[in-house]
């Protein structure tokens, strides 16, 4: 199983196909290595591709995709890949996969029947289950994350999930949550900015039906989240509270936090609350 330590960073940023951007990807992966962090997860249905230049500019930390949509990449172009980058980044590479939703992904349909198609391919293309990672809500994909994969990344989830997941994973499954944080101790804006975010997800049926299982009701998606949603969903204030968040996870099953910075300026990386977190956190090692 490749090793993702503790705590690592999600970002939609680190994931750009704007050549004008690969200066400032490859510092920014350089830096979270510096800052401690163990796992860089990228965002916004990544292939294995995004990943070659976050791996190039660090020597320690590991790379995942956080996750990487099945119907956009076929599995024995991924399976290539996968070698490939596993091959030249020994241990540090982590195949996240996932289905995706109705709308966004051209062909969709019957997801669980497509994973375990795709699982087939990986599995007949050499791609070993202790190097991949599932985005899994429910307990029909949570359980093939247990039998087909290192185990499960489950999004936009409280620590109630986290327990039921672990649950279903098993002991020996790794199960890395991703916390979203905003860094503002007034709660009111610090809601507010977490709702813009929210929004977009308060319209996908998948994340909406999990949140319903765990006892919200369709009230609590209206206007981009209810404040139970919202403070149930991300850690809001200063680091003692995502601390606790981190805290409330491990207890309830966790073995490694994805932090995902939620600011309102979406077009930059939040690397000064990324280095806020790592030195609040004890990870910051530029001083080691």
């Amino acid at each position: 199983m490749v090793n993702v330590g503790r705590v690592g960073i999600w970002s939609f940023g680190l994931r750009n196909d704007d050549p004008n951007a690969a200066g400032e990807i490859r510092d920014a992966a350089a830096e979270l290595e510096r800052l401690g962090y163990d796992a860089i997860w990228l965002g916004g249905s990544p292939g294995v591709h995004h990943a070659e230049p976050v791996l190039e500019a660090t020597s320690r930390v590991v790379v995942a995709t956080g996750i990487l949509n099945i119907w956009e990449y076929a599995a024995a172009d991924v399976a290539a890949r996968h070698k490939a980058v596993s091959a030249a980044h020994p241990g540090r590479f982590l195949l996240g996969l996932g289905a995706s939703h109705a709308g966004l992904a051209e062909g969709y349909r019957r997801p669980y029947s497509a994973m375990v198609a795709y699982l087939d391919g990986l599995d007949a293309a050499g791609v070993p289950r202790s190097e991949r990672v599932l985005a899994a809500l429910g307990p029909r994909m949570l359980a093939l994350s247990r039998d087909r994969a290192a185990g499960a990344h489950p999004y936009l989830v409280t620590p109630e999930h986290t327990a039921l997941a672990r649950e279903i994973l098993g002991s020996d499954r790794m199960l890395a949550p991703e916390i979203k944080v905003v860094l503002n101790t007034d709660l009111e804006r610090a809601r507010a900015t977490a709702r813009r975010h929210l929004g977009f997800y308060m319209k996908l049926p998948n994340y909406t039906n999990n949140l319903l299982r765990l006892g919200f009701t369709e009230e609590d998606f209206a206007e981009g989240g209810s404040d139970r949603l919202i403070d149930a969903a991300v850690a809001c204030g200063d680091v003692e509270a995502v601390r606790g968040r981190i805290a409330a996870h491990r207890e309830a099953g966790a073995d490694h936090a994805v932090l995902q910075v939620l600011t309102d300026d979406r077009s930059g990386l939040p690397r000064t609350e990324w280095r806020e977190l790592a030195a609040g956190l004890g990870l910051d090692r530029r001083g080691s």
